[in-house]
């Protein structure tokens, strides 16, 4: 399996996103754990405060009972009986109907009176009549005059876990004292404990609905805010990631400028130094020609050290156009003007390798401001380029038409096209496929597109074939 190596520089280009995308998880994991802690909080606060105002309520409610229960109550049977005798039908009827018609709409589960005996002497329910010991320390409080309560819960152990029973109830003793005494200094008598069971799991369920709307909220409010952190974060990682690379082009632009200026530097000097001899050895041979005419007329190898000589001058001029490139003489310029006169240059060797020509010449192709010698060597090259690809009986599309501010030229050959690992290389100083040349052809041709402020791509194409897409301001 292929590992794949990781340099300084793309380590450190990657550290602030990593950076950037931990904090912005770790923002939210903070943002949501203190929405469910404030929530939470805010939750136990509201069920203490619940708790609190049920227990004010049924003190009230109490408060109520003992006044009715005595006024409507004690008082009458003590004064048409003699004594208070529960066990008696008609006493225990009046004491129900003062009890019902007192805490009627009050939703009141459970009534409970205790003797000072400790006995159940009246209930809701019939069967805890008569049962002793029943009331526990909340009665010991309640006959030593303190009221006191207790939240009773059931459910499952996820639903007490979570604060949300299924079933909620608040238990209230509290002391049954005796209202009217003989003397105003005489403190008030306990006759008895009331406890009252009273159910409120509707309004701890509407604790928890305002809990979880909470959280909610919280959470859709951090959601957001997490989603709109995170496409900044996004956005600022595409800044961040297009300038770093846009600064390695640069960098690597640069870089190339830097070698290519020496090596032109270099190869203008050398070219210059070796032109000089050339020229004495080009004159050399035409003259030993005319002499060896006289001598040995049969005798060719003048004419050898002459077209050596040209060809190696045809070099030295590549290299002097490549390391200096002259500026463009800019005047109005046709470009089909300039691509027929390639053309008739060319047609024996078209002639020769049997090559069709197909136009797809835009019929009102603007004028631009170029140089037209200029234009004719780069399109020649190209050209020549197309010819070499396509060897014999060959198919060359030469294609224009413009846009707005532009001029499109395109020379599409159907030859075995350009492999992909030499497609980044084809811009490379002395990098050539070809037996002969010097690998400066299509580096002269770029830089005489690129003086006209031009742009050139070449790429392969569909289903064989190599195309050069030019592109000339108007």
């Amino acid at each position: 399996m292929k590992k794949t190596c990781q340099t300084p520089s793309d380590i450190q280009k990657e550290r602030p996103f990593v950076l950037v995308k931990a904090f912005t998880i770790s923002s939210l994991i903070v943002m949501l754990t203190a929405t469910i802690i404030i929530a939470a909080l805010n939750a136990h606060w509201v069920r203490n405060l619940l708790l609190e105002k049920s227990k004010e309520y049924n003190s009230l409610l109490v408060e109520n009972l003992n006044h009715q229960i005595f006024l409507r109550f004690v008082a009458p049977v003590a004064f048409k009986y003699g004594e208070i005798k529960l066990r008696e039908a008609e006493q225990h009827r009046l004491l129900d109907a003062v009890i019902t018609s007192t805490l009627h709409s009050f939703h009141v589960e459970m009534v409970n009176i205790y003797g000072t005996d400790n006995i159940i002497g009246y209930s809701f329910d019939k069967e805890q009549i008569g049962k002793k010991n029943a009331g526990g320390v909340l009665y010991e409080k309640a006959m030593q005059k303190k009221t006191s309560s207790k939240l009773i819960q059931k459910g499952s152990f996820l639903e007490l876990l979570f604060w949300f029973p299924e079933e909620t109830k608040i238990v209230t003793f509290a002391p049954l004292v005796q209202e009217m005494q003989l003397y105003r200094s005489e403190e008030k008598t306990v006759i008895g404990v009331i406890e009252i069971v009273r159910d409120i799991s509707h309004d701890y369920q509407q604790v928890f609905k305002l809990q979880g709307l909470i959280v909610a909220s919280c959470a859709a409010v951090m959601g957001i805010l997490f989603i709109v952190l995170r496409f900044v974060v996004k956005h600022g990682e595409k800044i961040i990631k297009s300038r770093a690379e846009e600064r390695l082009r640069l960098e690597e632009k640069l870089r190339q400028a830097e070698h290519l200026s020496a090596i032109g530097e270099m190869t203008a000097g050398v070219s210059h130094e070796i032109r000089n001899p050339l020229g004495i050895i080009k004159s050399s041979a035409q003259l030993m020609k005319k002499k060896m005419i006289k001598l040995d007329a049969s005798s060719n190898i003048p004419d050898i050290i002459i077209e050596e000589s040209q060809r190696l001058n045809n070099i030295i001029t590549d290299f002097l156009n490549f390391a200096r490139p002259r500026q463009a003489d800019l005047r109005p310029c046709h470009i089909h003007d300039v691509i027929e006169k390639n053309l008739s240059f060319l047609e024996p060797q078209i002639q020769t390798q049997k090559i069709k020509i197909n136009k797809a010449y835009h019929s009102n192709l603007p004028s631009i401001s170029a140089d037209p010698d200029m234009l004719y060597q780069a399109f020649l090259n190209i050209l020549l380029n197309c010819f070499q690809a396509v060897g014999k009986n060959g198919t060359v599309t030469i294609s224009t038409w413009f846009h707005t501010r532009t001029v499109s030229i395109s020379f599409t050959d159907n030859g075995p096209g350009i492999e992909k690992n030499m497609l980044k290389k084809i811009w490379t100083p002395f990098f050539t496929t070809k037996d002969t040349g010097t690998g400066l052809g299509l580096g002269i041709v770029k830089n005489i597109i690129e003086a006209h402020n031009g742009k050139i791509h070449i790429s392969n194409a569909a289903p064989s074939g190599a195309v050069v897409d030019i592109e000339l301001p108007i």
